[in-house]
């Protein structure tokens, strides 16, 4: 097996792809403070938010096979951006708190729709390397993830009232990948001639499946609010807070550039261990702190612990789904959308009766229910780079 893989022109299409859409989330989640600022909602109406994510997540995975059966993963993707494009202006023109939910809705599932079929083709199109090519390719994309927040959070010290025009940078580079970009996708599509993948999946699956969601749902927890805990704990402004939330972003892509490479010699069980079990000391460190230089060291340890777990318990239901890669990622996406609705939403409320501080105690918690699924599904026939 090689111990590298040709970083293409479809690898950085690909990356560039989901990397647009992690701008949105980006700047997106932790600038819930400003928006509910902006529209005076509680914490919980505000995690409605995240709420529309992840059921238009859901209903991008329950349609994610049908979709790619009838325009291929590339087509997919394409379909995935416009719909996206068309959330994000509703989003930027929209102030009522009805309608910014609606253009969530819509956004996220173009959001899912391009992760999805991003990281199957990734997988697919790098095969013998697809445990670091779908890292690297998440990897880059977290650029688009520190970049949003950087954007936002930036528009908002300078332009207040204008924070969700820096959105609109997504719709010309949208613009631009699919004029310059396309040379470098596969050949046309050809429906396969027995239908959409389907069938019944393993137990292993599912237990990774249960691994995944739970895993999302710290993520998204610690995304969503951790902007929220420090202007809490630290009093900074809520704008400052947004933007202090890069260091999680910036570890979240550091550890997907490197973690293959630096824990390459682990088995994939192993190296997800190691990851739960740094997230968990991080956060516990970031929940303690009250001082702001201590959040964003922390925060960066919380990303890297975050960083690998996305690439790998979804290389985990590939390699469980028995050959239905797009049934698996479709229903990676399902969990992911039960994730995202229910996490973000959930702290929200319990944030509204108990203060958003002992409301983060229900990180820890999923991090070592997440640490538990990986040891009850344990994966020896599967090889810590080939998964």
């Amino acid at each position: 097996m090689p111990k590298t893989f040709q970083r293409n022109g479809q690898f950085w299409l690909l990356a560039l792809q989901v990397a647009t859409v992690n701008f949105f989330t980006g700047g997106f989640g932790p600038s819930q403070a400003l928006l509910r600022e902006d529209q005076g909602t509680s914490l919980g109406v505000a995690g409605l938010h995240g709420t529309a994510m992840g059921i238009a997540a859901i209903f991008a995975g329950w349609i994610n096979s049908k979709m790619v059966h009838r325009f291929g993963r590339s087509n997919s993707t394409w379909i995935g951006l416009i719909v996206f494009s068309i959330g994000i202006v509703m989003f930027v023109f929209s102030p009522p708190v009805q309608l910014t939910l609606f253009a969530t809705l819509v956004a996220g599932f173009g959001i899912s729709a391009v992760i999805n079929n991003v990281n199957t083709a990734g997988s697919h199109a790098f095969a013998e390397r697809s445990h670091t090519a779908v890292a690297q390719i998440n990897a880059v994309a977290i650029a688009g993830f520190v970049t949003g927040n950087f954007v936002i959070g930036t528009t908002a010290n300078i332009f207040r009232d204008q924070w969700r025009i820096g959105l609109l940078i997504t719709i010309p580079f949208i613009l631009g990948m699919f004029i310059f970009g396309r040379k470098f996708q596969p050949d046309s599509h050809i429906p396969d001639e027995g239908g959409p993948q389907r069938g019944k999946l393993s137990r292993g699956f599912w237990i990774s499946f249960t691994g995944f969601f739970i895993s999302i749902s710290a993520e998204f927890a610690t995304s969503f609010w951790s902007a929220s805990l420090i202007s809490n704990r630290t009093n900074a402004s809520s704008a400052i807070s947004t933007l202090a939330v890069i260091a999680f972003g910036t570890g979240v892509g550091t550890g997907r550039w490197y973690a293959g490479r630096l824990l390459k010699r682990f088995h994939a069980d192993e190296q997800l261990k190691i990851a739960l079990a740094l997230q968990f000391v991080a956060f516990g460190l970031f929940w303690s702190s009250h001082n702001l230089a201590l959040c964003l060291l922390t925060l960066f340890f919380v990303g890297l612990g975050i960083s690998v777990q996305f690439p790998l318990f979804t290389l985990r239901m590939v390699a469980f789904s028995e050959g239905r890669p797009d049934l698996a990622i479709g229903k990676s996406s399902i969990a992911a959308g039960i994730a995202i609705a229910c996490s973000p939403l959930f702290l929200g409320i319990l944030g509204d009766y108990f203060g958003i501080s002992r409301a983060y105690i229900m990180v820890p918690v999923l991090i070592a229910l997440g640490f538990t699924m990986v040891v009850i599904s344990p994966s020896k026939h599967l090889g810590a780079n080939n998964i």
